[in-house]
Protein backbone atom coordinates (compact mmCIF):
# COMPACT_ATOMS: atom_id res chain seq x y z
CA UNK A 1 0.00 0.00 0.00
CA UNK A 2 1.10 3.60 -0.56
CA UNK A 3 3.32 5.19 2.09
CA UNK A 4 1.16 8.30 2.20
CA UNK A 5 -1.17 8.57 5.16
CA UNK A 6 -4.16 9.51 3.00
CA UNK A 7 -5.13 7.91 -0.28
CA UNK A 8 -5.36 10.20 -3.29
CA UNK A 9 -8.38 9.66 -5.51
CA UNK A 10 -9.22 10.95 -8.97
CA UNK A 11 -12.86 11.26 -10.04
CA UNK A 12 -13.57 12.17 -13.67
CA UNK A 13 -16.79 13.79 -14.81
CA UNK A 14 -17.36 15.65 -11.55
CA UNK A 15 -18.07 19.22 -12.62
CA UNK A 16 -21.85 19.26 -12.71
CA UNK A 17 -23.90 19.88 -9.57
CA UNK A 18 -26.30 17.06 -8.76
CA UNK A 19 -24.26 14.56 -10.76
CA UNK A 20 -23.09 11.07 -9.84
CA UNK A 21 -19.54 12.42 -9.97
CA UNK A 22 -20.26 15.07 -7.34
CA UNK A 23 -21.82 12.45 -5.06
CA UNK A 24 -18.76 10.20 -5.44
CA UNK A 25 -16.39 13.05 -4.60
CA UNK A 26 -18.32 13.89 -1.43
CA UNK A 27 -18.38 10.25 -0.34
CA UNK A 28 -14.67 9.63 -0.90
CA UNK A 29 -13.80 12.84 0.93
CA UNK A 30 -15.93 11.68 3.85
CA UNK A 31 -13.96 8.42 3.73
CA UNK A 32 -10.80 10.46 4.39
CA UNK A 33 -9.33 10.53 0.90
CA UNK A 34 -7.72 13.47 -0.85
CA UNK A 35 -9.84 13.85 -3.99
CA UNK A 36 -8.91 15.58 -7.23
CA UNK A 37 -11.31 15.94 -10.15
CA UNK A 38 -11.08 16.08 -13.92
CA UNK A 39 -13.72 17.27 -16.38
CA UNK A 40 -13.90 19.08 -19.70
CA UNK A 41 -16.09 21.68 -17.96
CA UNK A 42 -14.56 24.29 -15.59
CA UNK A 43 -14.79 23.92 -11.84
CA UNK A 44 -12.57 20.87 -11.36
CA UNK A 45 -8.93 20.37 -10.37
CA UNK A 46 -8.02 19.58 -13.98
CA UNK A 47 -9.92 20.76 -17.04
CA UNK A 48 -9.27 18.43 -19.96
CA UNK A 49 -10.95 16.51 -22.74
CA UNK A 50 -10.29 12.87 -21.88
CA UNK A 51 -10.94 11.75 -25.45
CA UNK A 52 -8.27 13.80 -27.19
CA UNK A 53 -6.92 16.58 -24.94
CA UNK A 54 -3.66 16.89 -23.06
CA UNK A 55 -3.93 15.00 -19.77
CA UNK A 56 -2.13 15.88 -16.53
CA UNK A 57 0.44 13.65 -14.87
CA UNK A 58 -1.41 11.21 -12.62
CA UNK A 59 1.28 8.84 -11.30
CA UNK A 60 0.35 9.71 -7.69
CA UNK A 61 -3.28 8.57 -7.98
CA UNK A 62 -4.19 5.63 -5.74
CA UNK A 63 -7.89 5.44 -6.60
CA UNK A 64 -9.17 6.11 -10.13
CA UNK A 65 -12.94 6.47 -10.47
CA UNK A 66 -13.75 6.48 -14.18
CA UNK A 67 -17.05 8.32 -14.14
CA UNK A 68 -16.78 10.69 -17.14
CA UNK A 69 -18.98 9.81 -20.08
CA UNK A 70 -21.57 11.00 -22.55
CA UNK A 71 -25.21 9.99 -22.08
CA UNK A 72 -26.93 12.15 -24.68
CA UNK A 73 -25.93 10.61 -28.01
CA UNK A 74 -29.01 8.96 -29.51
CA UNK A 75 -29.43 6.71 -32.53
CA UNK A 76 -30.46 3.21 -33.56
CA UNK A 77 -28.14 0.64 -35.13
CA UNK A 78 -29.70 0.94 -38.60
CA UNK A 79 -29.48 4.72 -38.82
CA UNK A 80 -26.77 6.13 -36.51
CA UNK A 81 -24.05 8.13 -38.22
CA UNK A 82 -20.45 7.03 -37.84
CA UNK A 83 -19.67 10.47 -36.37
CA UNK A 84 -22.14 9.94 -33.52
CA UNK A 85 -20.91 6.39 -32.98
CA UNK A 86 -17.29 7.53 -32.68
CA UNK A 87 -18.20 10.39 -30.33
CA UNK A 88 -19.59 8.02 -27.70
CA UNK A 89 -16.78 5.48 -28.00
CA UNK A 90 -14.07 8.16 -28.05
CA UNK A 91 -15.23 9.64 -24.73
CA UNK A 92 -16.77 6.74 -22.83
CA UNK A 93 -14.31 4.03 -23.77
CA UNK A 94 -11.11 5.51 -25.22
CA UNK A 95 -11.17 8.47 -22.82
CA UNK A 96 -11.50 6.17 -19.83
CA UNK A 97 -8.58 4.12 -21.13
CA UNK A 98 -6.38 7.17 -21.70
CA UNK A 99 -6.78 8.33 -18.10
CA UNK A 100 -6.26 4.78 -16.84
CA UNK A 101 -2.92 4.60 -18.63
CA UNK A 102 -1.81 7.71 -16.74
CA UNK A 103 -2.73 6.20 -13.38
CA UNK A 104 -1.64 2.56 -13.68
CA UNK A 105 2.18 2.90 -13.78
CA UNK A 106 2.26 4.65 -10.39
CA UNK A 107 -0.16 2.13 -8.90
CA UNK A 108 1.96 -0.77 -10.15
CA UNK A 109 5.14 0.82 -8.81
CA UNK A 110 3.58 1.30 -5.35
CA UNK A 111 1.85 -2.10 -5.60
CA UNK A 112 -1.47 -0.59 -4.59
CA UNK A 113 -4.40 0.78 -6.52
CA UNK A 114 -8.14 0.85 -6.89
CA UNK A 115 -9.81 1.25 -10.30
CA UNK A 116 -13.57 1.76 -10.17
CA UNK A 117 -15.32 2.07 -13.53
CA UNK A 118 -18.81 3.54 -13.80
CA UNK A 119 -20.51 1.52 -16.53
CA UNK A 120 -24.29 1.15 -16.88
CA UNK A 121 -27.03 -1.45 -16.94
CA UNK A 122 -27.19 -0.55 -20.64
CA UNK A 123 -23.87 -2.38 -20.96
CA UNK A 124 -25.50 -5.69 -20.07
CA UNK A 125 -29.13 -5.16 -21.10
CA UNK A 126 -28.77 -2.86 -24.09
CA UNK A 127 -30.59 0.43 -24.58
CA UNK A 128 -32.79 0.96 -27.65
CA UNK A 129 -31.97 4.18 -29.51
CA UNK A 130 -28.58 4.39 -27.80
CA UNK A 131 -26.53 1.80 -29.66
CA UNK A 132 -23.19 3.59 -29.26
CA UNK A 133 -23.74 4.36 -25.56
CA UNK A 134 -24.66 0.75 -24.78
CA UNK A 135 -21.69 -0.56 -26.74
CA UNK A 136 -19.26 1.78 -25.01
CA UNK A 137 -20.58 0.79 -21.58
CA UNK A 138 -20.29 -2.91 -22.48
CA UNK A 139 -16.72 -2.29 -23.60
CA UNK A 140 -15.92 -0.86 -20.17
CA UNK A 141 -16.81 -4.21 -18.63
CA UNK A 142 -14.21 -5.96 -20.75
CA UNK A 143 -11.70 -3.28 -19.82
CA UNK A 144 -12.46 -3.77 -16.12
CA UNK A 145 -12.05 -7.55 -16.24
CA UNK A 146 -8.80 -7.33 -18.20
CA UNK A 147 -7.24 -4.67 -15.97
CA UNK A 148 -8.21 -6.77 -12.92
CA UNK A 149 -6.50 -9.85 -14.39
CA UNK A 150 -3.37 -8.00 -15.47
CA UNK A 151 -2.83 -6.32 -12.11
CA UNK A 152 -4.08 -8.79 -9.51
CA UNK A 153 -0.51 -9.53 -8.38
CA UNK A 154 0.31 -5.82 -8.00
CA UNK A 155 -2.14 -5.06 -5.21
CA UNK A 156 -4.46 -3.36 -7.71
CA UNK A 157 -8.16 -4.13 -7.97
CA UNK A 158 -10.50 -3.18 -10.80
CA UNK A 159 -14.28 -3.32 -10.46
CA UNK A 160 -17.31 -1.79 -12.17
CA UNK A 161 -20.48 -0.18 -10.86
CA UNK A 162 -23.52 -0.41 -13.15
CA UNK A 163 -26.09 2.29 -12.33
CA UNK A 164 -29.66 1.97 -13.46
CA UNK A 165 -31.85 5.04 -14.06
CA UNK A 166 -30.40 7.53 -11.59
CA UNK A 167 -31.81 10.84 -10.34
CA UNK A 168 -28.74 12.76 -11.47
CA UNK A 169 -28.65 16.18 -13.07
CA UNK A 170 -28.80 14.69 -16.57
CA UNK A 171 -31.99 12.68 -15.99
CA UNK A 172 -33.66 15.42 -13.94
CA UNK A 173 -33.05 17.97 -16.70
CA UNK A 174 -35.17 15.92 -19.10
CA UNK A 175 -38.77 17.03 -19.80
CA UNK A 176 -41.16 16.00 -17.04
CA UNK A 177 -43.24 13.77 -19.31
CA UNK A 178 -40.14 11.72 -20.14
CA UNK A 179 -39.27 11.43 -16.44
CA UNK A 180 -42.83 10.38 -15.68
CA UNK A 181 -42.73 7.69 -18.37
CA UNK A 182 -39.53 6.28 -16.91
CA UNK A 183 -40.88 6.37 -13.38
CA UNK A 184 -44.00 4.49 -14.47
CA UNK A 185 -41.79 1.60 -15.60
CA UNK A 186 -39.53 1.48 -12.52
CA UNK A 187 -40.53 -0.73 -9.58
CA UNK A 188 -38.79 1.43 -6.97
CA UNK A 189 -38.18 4.82 -8.59
CA UNK A 190 -34.91 6.40 -9.64
CA UNK A 191 -31.64 5.43 -8.00
CA UNK A 192 -30.16 8.12 -5.74
CA UNK A 193 -26.64 9.27 -6.78
CA UNK A 194 -25.54 8.64 -3.18
CA UNK A 195 -26.32 4.94 -3.68
CA UNK A 196 -23.86 4.84 -6.57
CA UNK A 197 -21.30 6.64 -4.38
CA UNK A 198 -21.76 3.99 -1.66
CA UNK A 199 -20.89 1.23 -4.13
CA UNK A 200 -17.82 3.15 -5.31
CA UNK A 201 -16.74 3.70 -1.70
CA UNK A 202 -16.72 -0.04 -1.07
CA UNK A 203 -14.64 -0.88 -4.15
CA UNK A 204 -12.25 2.03 -3.43
CA UNK A 205 -11.59 0.98 0.15
CA UNK A 206 -8.21 -0.53 1.12
CA UNK A 207 -10.18 -3.28 2.90
CA UNK A 208 -11.71 -4.45 -0.41
CA UNK A 209 -8.38 -5.95 -1.44
CA UNK A 210 -9.85 -9.39 -2.22
CA UNK A 211 -12.62 -8.06 -4.46
CA UNK A 212 -11.56 -7.60 -8.07
CA UNK A 213 -12.99 -8.11 -11.52
CA UNK A 214 -16.53 -7.74 -10.18
CA UNK A 215 -19.61 -5.99 -11.57
CA UNK A 216 -22.08 -4.45 -9.11
CA UNK A 217 -25.49 -3.40 -10.41
CA UNK A 218 -27.24 -0.58 -8.53
CA UNK A 219 -30.66 -0.21 -10.16
CA UNK A 220 -33.26 -0.20 -7.34
CA UNK A 221 -34.57 -3.54 -8.57
CA UNK A 222 -35.24 -2.43 -12.14
CA UNK A 223 -33.54 -5.53 -13.55
CA UNK A 224 -35.85 -7.86 -11.64
CA UNK A 225 -38.89 -9.48 -13.16
CA UNK A 226 -41.52 -7.93 -10.87
CA UNK A 227 -44.51 -9.26 -12.77
CA UNK A 228 -46.69 -11.62 -10.73
CA UNK A 229 -49.49 -14.06 -11.50
CA UNK A 230 -50.76 -13.86 -7.92
CA UNK A 231 -53.61 -11.47 -8.67
CA UNK A 232 -54.83 -13.45 -11.69
CA UNK A 233 -54.63 -16.75 -9.78
CA UNK A 234 -56.63 -15.26 -6.90
CA UNK A 235 -59.25 -13.94 -9.30
CA UNK A 236 -59.50 -17.29 -11.06
CA UNK A 237 -59.87 -19.20 -7.79
CA UNK A 238 -62.63 -16.91 -6.60
CA UNK A 239 -64.46 -17.35 -9.88
CA UNK A 240 -64.41 -21.13 -9.48
CA UNK A 241 -65.62 -21.17 -5.86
Amino acid sequence: MTDRHRLKALVTGAAREGSIGKAIVARLESDGMDVVTLDREPGCTFQADIAAGELPELDDIDVYVANAGLTTVFGAAHSMSLQKWCKDLDVNLTGTFRVLQRCLPGMRERRFGRVVVISSTAGTLGMPAQISYSTSKAGLLGLTKTVAAENVRFGITANAVLPGMTASSGILSMPQDIQDAWLASLPNGFVDPDDIADAVSFFASPTARSVTGQLLTVDAGDGLNTRSVTSSVTTSTKAQS
